[in-house]
């Protein structure tokens, strides 16, 4: 069986992929940057992984090696100069791939309008596309429009609209046609490109059987969904930049990302040919259809068994570094807040409150004031608190959290989280546990390095409340704790 290495495996499409290769009876290689994002997924023991980058030319040709497919799930998005970066990273990929004899490229493109200008977004996809079917390894190219599945961007971003909105204004480009697709049939067809003919060098659209407008996939949702019918308004002046604007705001997709999906639908988004059908059969019971791909998206959310989402990758220009431990880190100041509390309860009943903070448990502190700082951070393009969080009850290293990213987790110890909303410097918060001879401590710390003048007076600025917000997570935090659990039935 083939030996696959799968690029972009922390991310929504990547993350889904592995288990599928690994039921196929493939053996897979994970090239990642942190090897501990992929620590608490089930499948980490299955396979093999490698610290690495696809802008790094030394971890690419040792991570090739003995791979006979290579599956390319990665893209920049919507990072500054995201082009530039994705065609290196594209021609570094392929020259490693070419050089140790790998078999097979796949790549995960989008449909490409035929005759007309493309997006920044679109272009670079099919720049990427372009250069590996030029490398000299035999490539598959799948061109998709909209991918539907519980926690994809597109369908979370369709999901809240339509919900949120029973009056909308429709722009014109949710009058063009798109043909979507469902995740299991994109998932189908990547697992089976390792077994393509070694001849086959092309790029192939892949869709499912529904072409649809934008305007009737929100129709559709709300029928499959139970939602009463919702009133279409036409706004021919909504552009897709402000367009980008109000997704941000009505939606948990921030700006950054839903600018490109919406470059994408300024296009009439439909396959002009099938040939996969030629290798890949279509199933006895036919592709998804978008009905039934909303459904199977709605019950996965409704069983709170969504295996990856969108915000499980970083966000762009994140802080990447880990929390300075040191004052003099970086050079410059670190403000902190330490708080600690003594708590009657257990360290595991407190330890449960910990990795149950955020998303519909709140934050246990004047949700007013993190429900205006979540709309602030909105307004501006951040990515707010609407991102919630995939489990109610367990958290995983390196997923999204609201506005936060899970950096470091021991369980029953240590939360770290990494601030990704947008502010003038870097910011994390440390929640603790440590036993103590009658309950156990409760610890917090909120760490913030500042970037510039404007990093000073920021935290300036919001110290005075500190009090108000800190100080009452810690005690709310241990009161909760320390409440007797209901009786069990």
């Amino acid at each position: 069986m083939p030996r696959c290495l799968v690029t972009g495996s922390t991310g929504y499409i990547g993350g889904r992929l592995v288990p599928n290769l690994l039921a196929a009876g493939h053996s897979v290689r994970c090239l990642v940057r942190d090897p501990s994002k992929l620590r608490d997924v089930p499948w980490a023991g299955e396979v093999e992984i490698v610290r690495g980058d696809v802008l790094d030319a030394d971890s690419l040709h040792a991570a090739t090696e003995g791979i006979d497919v290579l599956y390319y799930l990665v893209h920049s998005l919507s990072r500054k100069g995201f082009a530039g970066i994705d065609r290196r990273a594209a021609l570094l990929t392929a020259e490693a791939a070419r050089d140790n004899g790998v078999g097979r490229i796949v790549y995960l493109g989008g449909l490409k309008p035929e005759g007309e200008e493309l997006s920044d977004h679109l272009a670079s996809r099919a720049e990427v596309g372009e250069i590996f079917l030029r490398s000299g390894v035999p490539t598959a190219v799948l061109q998709a429009a909209i991918i539907l599945g519980s926690g994809s961007a597109s369908f979370e971003m369709l999901r809240y609209l339509t919900e949120r909105l029973p009056v909308m204004v429709v722009p014109k480009w949710a009058h063009h046609r798109v043909q979507p697709i469902a995740v299991r049939d994109v998932l189908r067809y990547l697992t089976g490109c390792a077994d393509l003919p070694a001849g086959v060098n092309r790029a192939f659209d892949i869709g499912g059987p529904d072409v649809l407008t934008y305007q009737e996939m929100m129709r559709r949702y709300a029928q499959v969904s139970g939602l009463i019918r919702r009133v279409m308004v036409p706004a021919p002046v909504l552009t897709p930049r402000l367009s980008s604007h109000w997704v941000n705001l009505v939606t948990p997709v921030p700006q950054a990302i839903a600018r490109p999906l919406i470059d994408s639908l300024v296009h009439e988004m439909v396959c002009r040919e099938h040939d996969i059908e030629r290798y890949l059969p279509t199933p006895a019971d036919g592709l998804v259809s978008y009905e039934r791909a909303v459904e199977l998206a709605l019950a996965r959310i409704r069983d709170a068994d969504v295996p990856t989402r969108w915000a499980g990758a970083s966000v762009p220009d994140a802080p990447a570094e880990p929390l300075p431990s040191d004052p003099d880190w970086s050079g410059g100041s670190v403000y902190t807040d330490h708080r600690r509390s003594p708590c009657a309860a257990p360290p595991e009943a407190l330890w449960r409150v910990i990795e149950g903070v955020g998303g519909s448990h709140g934050w246990y502190s004047f949700p007013l004031a993190w429900a205006v700082r979540g709309w602030l951070d909105r307004l501006v393009g951040g990515v707010g608190l609407r991102r919630g969080r995939r489990d109610q009850q367990r958290l995983h290293l390196g997923e999204a959290l609201d506005w936060w990213r899970v950096e470091a987790i021991e369980r029953g110890e240590l939360l770290r989280l990494r601030a990704e909303m947008k502010v003038p410097g870097q910011a994390w918060l440390e929640l603790a546990v440590e036993s103590a001879e009658s309950g156990s401590v409760y610890r917090q710390r909120a760490v913030f390095v500042p970037k510039g003048l404007a990093g000073h007076l920021y935290w300036w600025a919001v110290a005075p409340f500190h009090g108000l917000v800190f100080g009452g997570m810690v005690r709310n935090i241990v009161r909760t704790a320390e409440k007797p659990e209901p009786p069990k039935e």
